[in-house]
């Protein structure tokens, strides 16, 4: 078992989407419901936020400079120096928002929506290619959550929370997603599965929401790790660290009583024996 400790104040209402920056030697995650993104040196522990829309969900390094970044109703383009440029919405309901996602190997950037009652299968997996084009990938799902490819591209594991599973795809060049299948299934009481990330070896590592940890899984679905906090609310992890062999964790105060689990809303960090890859940047 990997011994963990928090690395950053209290600072997220709901912390989530964890990214390592390698050109910045920093870590970045979202404050989502704030609309804010968190920077992070892992040095210190301390915090500088940056606020970008009313909602931002997850984001990812952009090869032009910058990033690309889902908010409340669509996508957004984010400038070094911080200057924002919202995309066409991608719907009208306010009841629906972007909640997570990732880039494929090809750069093509995806986030998931969800509505905030969690009605189910309001939701959707969106892609935004190169050509800033959007299409539908995944359709009628509840709690469009983690995304993560396998090392050779050939497989993405995919999380709606509601499920309480992890599932996986066969994924070809053409970014269709193609024979779903179930990889993992959560016990009942133990949690539901959040944000995922993959690392170098291929084992799928997922955060519990309600579960206070995060689980690391073989290839064939073993269950292999478990990383236990003190806290209930675990949103994601990523891999970082200038060796990559550092994971961060992030965690919420939703849910949480006043007074009670006084960390929930901190990042925290591990050193599991074991390295993670590089984020893929967008492509456009």
């Amino acid at each position: 078992m990997s011994i963990v400790e928090q690395l950053t104040e209290p600072a997220a209402f709901h912390g989530e989407g964890p990214v390592w920056w390698s050109d910045w030697g920093e870590l970045r995650y979202v404050d989502m419901l704030a609309g804010d993104v968190h920077r992070v040196d892992v040095a210190t522990g301390r915090i500088t936020a940056v606020h970008i829309s009313d909602v931002v969900a997850t984001m990812r390094p952009r090869n032009e400079g910058g990033m690309v970044a889902a908010v409340s109703r669509g996508f957004a383009l984010i400038g070094d120096d911080w200057s924002v440029q919202e995309l066409d919405e991608l719907w009208s309901d306010p009841s629906i928002r972007m909640n997570e996602g990732g880039c494929d190997p090809d750069g093509r950037f995806y986030c998931g929506s969800m509505a905030y009652d969690m009605r189910e299968k309001a939701g959707r997996l969106y892609r935004l290619d190169q050509d800033r084009s959007v299409s539908v990938v995944v359709d009628s799902v509840t709690v469009s959550n983690g995304l993560a490819w396998a090392p050779d591209g050939s497989v993405v594991y995919y999380a709606d929370t509601a499920t309480q599973r992890v599932d996986v795809f066969s994924y070809g060049t053409d970014g269709k997603f193609e024979d779903r299948r179930p990889f993992i299934r959560i016990e009942e009481g133990q949690g539901f599965p959040d944000g995922i990330a993959v690392d170098a070896e291929g084992y799928l590592w997922v955060a519990l929401w309600r579960g206070g940890g995060v689980r690391r899984y073989a290839p064939d679905g073993r269950l292999d790790d478990v990383i236990s906090l003190d806290v209930t609310q675990v949103t994601a992890c990523t891999f970082g660290g200038t060796a990559l062999d550092e994971l961060f964790i992030t965690t919420s105060r939703v849910g949480v009583a006043p007074g009670e689990e006084p960390e929930a809303g901190a990042v925290f960090r591990a050193r599991p024996g074991v390295r993670g890859m590089d984020a893929v940047p967008y492509r456009g």
